[in-house]
């Protein structure tokens, strides 16, 4: 068993309890990485933003555009 097991006490836990922590520790990992679908809020807001889109598709700004005035403001 590793140290760190040891040190952090997790040697101690219950098995549920440990199964718990790594399922804790996987869901983080798999947030920052972006390897979890979204969840129903976020499904709800991009199929609100995809619907605002369809309805007025001609309403946008280009991305370029976006990253230009973006970029102008940081630099102030």
């Amino acid at each position: 068993m590793g140290q760190a097991l040891h040190a952090l006490g997790i040697d101690n836990m219950s098995v549920a309890d440990r199964i718990e922590l790594v399922q804790d520790i996987w869901d983080s990992v798999a947030i920052e990485a972006g390897l979890l679908p979204p969840s129903a809020a976020e499904k709800a807001e991009l199929d609100r933003r995809l619907a605002e889109d369809d309805a007025a598709p001609g309403e946008t700004t280009a991305w370029e555009t976006i990253k230009s005035e973006a970029q102008t403001r940081w630099q102030r």
